[in-house]
């Protein structure tokens, strides 16, 4: 199974590696008075982690509310 897993990441990082070569253009991103020029597997790697840090940023809200809702009555037991 950790080999087949291997050659998954092994062609997942392929297909990433031969993507940036292949697109190796500049793109210039406008936001309201400043531009940015940077190559598209820059722009789009920065985008995956802006990506990856919002979708941790949700998880463990939800995950922390989920825990005050089921959150058993000893602690408001307690606090009387």
């Amino acid at each position: 199974m950790r080999f087949l897993c291997f050659l998954i990441l092994v062609a997942a990082a392929g297909a990433v590696a031969l993507f940036a070569y292949e697109n190796q253009q500049q793109l210039t991103l406008h936001f309201w008075d400043r531009e940015i020029t940077a190559g598209v597997p820059v722009i789009l790697g920065v985008t995956y982690l802006l990506g990856m840090v919002s979708g941790w940023t949700m998880v463990g809200m939800l995950k922390r509310s989920w825990n005050r809702v089921t959150a058993p009555e000893r602690e408001y037991a307690t606090s009387r």
